[in-house]
């Protein structure tokens, strides 16, 4: 059954049982069934057994979950004597860390015959020995356990001995082989006798060791042991040389001094740990005791005296644990980096400390560093979990250097230490901070396009891809343009650049909203706002408000001759687009006919006198006032100003009517004169040319027409609209007119009438004869004014004028 401990760290335990000595392969038992593991959480969470000892006898399949024999088991050679015997291990899953202790309990089989230390022994008695005496047999030693054990012994023959077989108090046995009748050297020297072990198991087994005696010449009284059994106990590690113990031995008769005392059959171990002296019975150490491999020895000992006849003891020694042993630590299961979001409880690594000492020497306390976000919980018997006691933040420590310390009861305690490096790794759970929550940029105007304004940078505590930093323009428009036809942004180094030239006359400023997102799933981002200024450039020159120049008139302001100083004459009024001192525009007079007499107020621009008003100055006069701003370069602009300097107004119009032709014009305005004089020449020959065929068609159609009159029939004709017969009175006049209009004149030119009716035929006559002449006066009239539109630009026009009365060419 599993016991879940935390919502990361599943510990259980489960128990299976198998007889020892299974082929490889065979099956122990299901743990996905028995734990309720699904076979694909054991493929993602890679499930594997882990052995504190290192000896894996158990192995996981984990694709169908089967625990399965790895190795041979033996269960003699796993646990010795022990009746009970198991093997622990752990199965461990990660991704959530999960942890399960498996028990296997080992079921002895009778697979071990009993079997004696030596296959032959000899023994000395004496003829004069007792009925009753006993002699000490070797004990058969069967590993295996429970009824498959040594059960009883068999002697055969048993004409003379028997056996008396005593049970211990560990449960094992000891056989002895008892003199029934006495025996006569003379009659018999040897006897031969076999002694078997049986065991219970099924089927059974059996040993057999073969005993010689020989008989002796009489020696009455054999050695007996001060005691049956020796017990004492020994430290571990002890010196060489120290004593252990001493047995003794005495005997009647009186040659107990020569009792020579050895080990019976001792085992490999004793050999090699001890030693007794064959005179005075001391054992004493003579190798490296170790609890861990012996807690205890049984010895068997033996005394014999110069007439060969024995008795036999046992030594019990029982190994004292001495804190020697440092406690080992092994990790199971490490996460080498931890997520930052973490929970509280999560499992970073699971640990097994074995001490293998006993009692409080082997008792072990497991800790870490207090002042790290971590704790060690105690899941299973030796077996620790390392999990999260706080939260975890990378941005504050990306990396921590546990040290775990295992600590056992001893006095004084042993301890051991294993340093674990975990790494935090990083959870995008930081937006980009810029550095400003607002950015102001100024950039001139009539910039070049993809200038750079600004740099905006933002900060990720973040690392690797949940750092990288990206940076767009929110979605915006600015006077119905998206903002992108206006700035864009360089996404990776968030440099901001102008797509267009900026007119600060148009657009003084604008703000954007700036973000910078990460590369986290999801990605986090915040926002910034960035205010573009545009600053002004000295890029338009002052405009000229007032007075207002007209190139078709001159205007001339008057100022009477009575004019005290200071007399205001006018005022220039200009104004600058630009802004600042670009817009900051000062008056001076350039040129003037008389600078005496005028001055321009620098900041207003007010014409006035400076003197007293004489009757020699002049009566018009031209300044030339210049309108200049602060810029860097700075920008002008003129304007001209005409006074009249009179008392009247005919005196003004005479002084001015040839002025214009004294106005130097600019270059501008005589490049346009001469274009629109090309122009009105080419059209003129055009249409002179176009007048004179036209003039010569209709001439050579009047004299068909009345060179075939006489032949008509003479109608009386009235014209329709007139029921009194009257005609249409027309009045002819030319006006020539130049570019300037003082010099146009107009002049009449011949009105007439025509009142009576004649017949047609005289009509005709006089009509052809007039027609003639007519066109002959305006053929050479229209060439003549045609040339005077040339020079004088003429307009000629005919108006017609219906009356009931007259009528007139103009």
């Amino acid at each position: 059954m599993a016991l879940r401990l935390s919502a990361h760290l599943v510990e259980g335990q489960i128990r299976y049982t198998i007889p020892e000595e299974m082929t490889v392969g065979s099956f122990v038992g299901n743990i996905g069934t028995d734990l309720g593991l699904q076979p694909k959480r054991l493929v993602s969470g890679k499930a594997r057994v882990f052995t504190a000892g290192g000896s894996e006898y158990i192995g996981l399949d984990s694709e169908k979950g089967h625990l399965i024999v790895k190795e041979r088991i033996d269960r003699e050679q796993l646990c010795g004597d022990l009746s009970a015997c198991s093997i622990s291990f752990n199965v461990i899953l990660e991704n959530p860390m999960e942890l399960f202790r498996i028990n296997v309990d080992i079921l002895d089989i009778n697979d071990n015959s009993p079997v004696f230390p030596r296959g032959e022994k000899e023994i000395e008695i004496s003829e004069a020995a007792l009925p009753g005496a006993r002699f000490s047999l070797d004990s058969a030693i069967d590993p295996d356990v429970g009824i498959n054990t040594l059960q009883t012994y068999m002697l055969h023959p048993t004409d003379h001995f028997k056996l008396n077989i005593q049970s211990r108090a560990d449960g094992s046995k000891n056989v002895e082989m008892v003199l029934q009748t006495a025996l006569d050297r003379e009659k018999k020297t040897n006897h031969y006798l076999t002694l078997t072990a049986v065991d219970g198991g099924k089927p059974q087994r059996s040993g057999t060791a073969k005993i010689h005696i020989l008989v002796l010449d009489a020696n009455d009284n054999a050695p007996v042991f001060s005691q049956s059994s020796y017990k004492t106990s020994v430290i571990e590690n002890a010196i060489k040389g120290t004593l252990v113990t001493t047995v003794s031995a005495t005997d009647a008769d009186e040659s107990s001094h020569n009792i020579q005392y050895y080990f019976e059959d001792p085992s490999a171990a004793v050999k090699a740990l001890f030693a007794i002296d064959s005179e005075s019975g001391e054992v004493r150490v003579t190798g490296e005791i170790d609890y861990e491999k012996h807690k205890q020895f049984k010895i068997k000992v033996t005394a014999k005296d110069h007439g060969g006849l024995i008795d036999s003891s046992e030594i019990l020694i029982d190994v004292t644990d001495v804190n020697d042993n440092t406690p080992k630590i092994t990790i199971m299961s490490f996460s080498s980096a931890l997520p930052e979001d973490a929970g509280l409880g999560t499992v970073v690594a699971m640990i097994n400390i074995q001490d293998f000492d006993s009692g409080d020497n082997g008792r072990v306390m497991c800790s870490i560093d207090r002042d790290l976000p971590f704790k060690i919980v105690s899941s299973l018997t030796n077996d620790y979990s390392l999990v999260t006691d706080s939260t975890l933040d990378r941005e504050q420590i990306q990396e921590y250097n546990i040290t775990i310390t295992a600590v056992d009861g001893g006095s004084p305690s042993l301890s051991s230490k294993e340093i674990i490096t975990l790494k935090i790794s990083d959870v995008n759970d930081h937006a980009p901070q810029f550095e400003k929550k607002t950015y102001d940029a100024y950039v001139l105007e009539n910039n070049s396009p993809s200038v750079s304004i600004i740099s905006v940078k933002a900060e990720d505590a973040d690392w690797g891809p949940n750092a990288r930093v990206s940076y767009f323009i929110d979605d915006g428009s600015l006077n119905g343009d998206p903002l992108a036809s206006y700035i864009s942004i360089n996404s990776d180094s968030g440099v901001i650049y102008a797509v267009k030239s900026f007119d600060f006359e148009q657009l003084k400023s604008f703000k954007i909203q700036v973000k910078a997102q990460d590369g986290g799933s999801p990605p986090l981002s915040s926002n910034t706002t960035l205010n573009i200024f545009i600053q002004d450039q000295n890029d338009n020159a002052p405009q000229i408000l007032y007075p207002v120049q007209t190139s078709s008139s001159v205007v001339a302001e008057m100022v009477p001759r009575s004019a005290d100083v200071g007399y205001l004459v006018n005022k220039v009024v200009a104004v600058d687009v630009d802004s600042g001192q670009n817009a900051w525009l000062s008056y001076k007079l350039q040129k003037a006919t008389d600078r005496a007499l005028f001055e321009v107020g620098a900041q207003n621009g007010e014409i006035r006198t400076v003197r007293q008003v004489t009757d020699k100055d002049a009566v018009k006069h031209r300044l030339t006032v210049v309108v200049e701003d602060n810029g860097q370069p700075s920008r002008s602009a003129t304007v001209i100003v005409n006074v009249a300097v009179a008392d009247s107004f005919p005196e003004v119009i005479s002084e001015f009517t040839n002025f214009n032709h004294d106005t130097t014009y600019s270059d501008n305005l005589t490049f346009y004169l001469i274009m629109a004089l090309a122009v009105v020449s080419v059209l003129f020959i055009f249409s002179l040319i176009a007048i004179i065929s036209v003039k010569i068609y209709r001439w050579r159609q009047n004299r068909l027409f009345y060179k075939s009159a006489p032949n008509l029939p003479v109608i009386p004709y009235y014209p329709p609209v007139y029921a009194d017969g009257t005609l249409q009175r027309v009045y002819n006049y030319e006006m020539c007119g130049t570019t300037d209009s003082r010099m146009s004149d107009i002049k009449f030119v011949r009105p007439y009438s025509q009142n009576t009716l004649v017949n047609m035929s005289r009509a005709g006559t006089v009509q052809r004869e007039k027609t003639e002449q007519e066109e002959d006066a305006d053929l050479s009239l229209e060439v003549r004014n045609s040339f005077t539109v040339l020079a004088f630009t003429c307009i000629h026009c005919t108006v017609t004028v219906f009356s009931p009365m007259s009528s007139y060419e103009i």
